[in-house]
């Protein structure tokens, strides 16, 4: 992919400087000119952005580590694609300045327990949020595990995640082909299925090279690796690096157990005992917990008053008092003299005046005739008793608000309501402001709560007989779309969207979905191919893989020797396709283990399939091997007995 070194992306992310590039993606450091902050632009490189496939899995990651809120999670910010200048599909996440847990161990070499410790409980205290909202990330490696330069520590690569809130189904992609096969669980390797323990199987790899500084197994080829998964037992850790902490070792061998129901059962559980290891290693530790959350404070409620509504009130009223209140009548002489003076001072005033005493008159008669009829509808309503509201009480709550009031409480009817709780009042008659003579009635109308029908079950009815069942349970009939089943026959109803049993409102539209019978897929041949090839592309087909060993002198081991049903032959998705796998010639040669121990030559031998004997001679205390029958070099069966004599 060429550099889009200063492309300016989504007319907001200006690329600054490349910093790393892989096989499907190329990530920048970029600068957003919006809100003027550094960030890291994941591009996807142009030829995979035709493969529906990759670009899924690109939006993936994006929509995975968006799902999660956690500290030790790098933050997805936005995404999307580049519709002006060069055409790209990018991801844009916070950007961390520092390095990976790889470079660390690279710089550093092993870790201490302690250090260890200090490292990956955030990573698992992230994973355990992750698998809380039902995703597994089933890409963890020292690689994914990011550390800045101010000690924070980061999860990232949310790539081949898998989950609810996804909606992902697994791809050849998705597992072994880009996976990294050095932290892939068994179950993977060998169904291409996961869950959260296959996650924990990862970290406890992760924990095992961070300690002993080496990954568990090494080989000439990937298949080598993967096989070694399948058909060995990852060595405690205390076996390379002994004086390792005791908690820590057993926590190590549980997690990297062949069997997934001997781990444990997710990042949740693991981050305890993790934590459990670390006061075992320190018991003066302080444990620092993540729980972020800081309660709300409650906001201070304002008293609302009614602005100018009272002072006006007590000005009318003062000036109707003024209008109204007797004063000590003029004498005439006065009252000419006085009028006189006004007269002589500007007719301006006197028009003012005048004006102003027209007003205080009107306003003075409004209010008396305001007070009169008042005063008559006192008369009609002073001996009637004031209902208070009781709409979204309970029926005894309305009771007991009543009963002192001398007003009695008479259900109508019940009625559905989408607002009103069931048992709540939905309305009064009166309602609340009205009314009644001391002994009257209020009558209630109580809520049965929102109506809710239950789809009826029409899983293999034909469509008209399941039309008909909708519309007789009040519902009506959507759109109708045709899916393979296994179960069902063709031309009958699968199942209704949403499904049989589902409470809906009354009117909803149910669609259908009819049965094309079951499908059929044409198989291809995978004999001498790899094969995780064969179970992973099987399993995205959708079939199951049943997967057996045997020897062959031909076929690699790890590859497919033969498979049924056979290449062409057309089988139902669903059925299962039986794979059998090499293990190898079926010959071994059996090899120089002399002066070696006899752990270590045991080891040698069963990682053969052979079986051991052995005899101990002499009274050394450190015994090694000095004779082994069948001689060094003779080919023999696997299977086959060797003696070792130690001493």
């Amino acid at each position: 992919m060429s550099d889009l070194t200063g492309e300016l992306i989504d007319n907001r992310y200006q690329l600054q400087r490349l910093i790393a590039a892989g096989g499907m993606a190329s990530i920048y450091v970029g600068m957003d000119t919006r809100l003027d902050r550094q960030v890291a632009v994941k591009i996807m490189h142009p030829h995979l952005a035709n493969d529906e496939e990759f670009v899924n899995r690109f939006i993936r990651e994006a929509k995975a580590a968006a799902a999660l809120s956690h500290p030790n999670i790098v933050a997805i910010q936005d995404q999307g694609w580049n519709e002006g200048g060069s055409p790209a599909v990018f991801i844009v996440m916070e950007y961390i300045d520092g390095f990976t847990l790889r470079e660390l161990l690279h710089d550093r070499g092993p870790l201490s327990g302690d250090d260890l410790l200090r490292y990956m409980i955030p990573v698992v205290s992230a994973l355990a949020t992750a698998h809380k909202s039902g995703i597994v990330h089933r890409d963890i490696k020292p690689e994914n595990i990011l550390i800045s330069k101010d000690g924070r520590i980061k999860l990232a690569d949310f790539g081949l995640a898998r989950g609810e809130l996804l909606g992902a189904t697994m791809t050849v992609e998705s597992s072994i082909v880009l996976g990294s096969v050095s932290y892939l669980s068994p179950e993977q390797v060998q169904r291409g299925i996961s869950d959260p323990r296959s996650d924990i199987y990862s970290v406890g790899v992760v924990l095992f090279e961070l300690l002993t500084g080496r990954k568990p197994y090494e080989g000439e080829s990937p298949i080598q690796i993967a096989y070694k998964h399948v058909n060995e037992r990852i060595p405690a850790p205390s076996t390379l690096v002994p004086g390792t902490n005791s908690a820590l070792d057993a926590l190590i061998l549980k997690a990297t157990s062949p069997n997934p129901d001997l781990r444990q059962k997710d990042a949740g559980q693991l981050l305890a005992e993790m934590r459990s290891a670390q006061i075992d290693i320190d018991p003066y530790k302080r444990q620092l917990s993540l729980e972020l959350d800081i309660p709300v404070l409650p906001t201070k409620k304002r008293s609302r008053k009614p602005i100018g509504e009272v002072r006006i009130g007590t000005n009318v009223i003062e000036r109707v008092r003024t209008l109204t209140q007797s004063t000590t009548p003029l004498s005439a002489t006065e009252s000419e003299m006085k009028d006189r003076k006004k007269i002589e001072s500007t007719s301006e005033v006197r028009h003012k005046t005048s004006q102003r005493v027209v007003r205080n008159r009107l306003i003075a008669l409004l209010l008396v005739i305001a007070l009169s009829s008042g005063g008559a509808w006192y008369q009609f309503i002073g001996s009637k008793i004031s209902i208070p509201s009781i709409a979204g009480l309970s029926e005894s709550d309305a009771r007991l608000t009543l009963k002192p009031l001398g007003i009695r409480v008479v259900v109508v009817r019940r009625a559905f309501s989408e607002d009103i709780p069931v048992g709540k009042i939905i309305s009064s008659d009166p309602g609340g402001g009205g009314h009644l003579d001391k002994g009257g009635v209020v009558s209630i109308i109580l809520s049965k709560g929102a109506e809710r029908i239950p789809i009826p079950t029409i899983t293999g009815l034909a469509p008209d007989t399941a039309a008909a069942a909708l519309q007789a349970a009040g519902l009506k009939v959507g759109t109708t779309t045709l899916d393979f089943s296994s179960t069902v026959t063709m031309g009958m109803v699968i199942n209704g969207n949403p499904i049989g049993g589902s409470p809906v409102r009354r009117g909803s539209l149910v669609n259908l979905v009819i049965s094309k019978g079951i499908q059929t897929v044409a198989l291809s041949s995978y004999v001498n191919q790899s094969g995780d090839q064969a179970s992973n592309e099987l399993t995205s087909a959708g079939f199951k893989v049943q997967s057996i060993f045997g020897f062959s002198d031909t076929v690699p081991a790890g590859n497919v020797i033969s498979q049924t049903p056979g290449a062409a032959a057309a089988a139902p998705v669903g059925s299962t396709v039986v794979i059998v796998l090499s293990q190898g010639t079926e010959n071994v040669f059996v090899p120089n283990v002399y002066s070696l121990t006899e752990v270590a030559a045991t080891r040698a031998l069963e990682n053969l399939q052979l079986k051991v004997k052995v005899k101990k001679i002499g009274s050394k205390k450190v015994k090694t091997v000095t004779n082994v029958l069948p001689k060094v070099g003779s080919k023999i069966k696997r299977g086959s007995t060797v003696t070792i004599t130690v001493g």
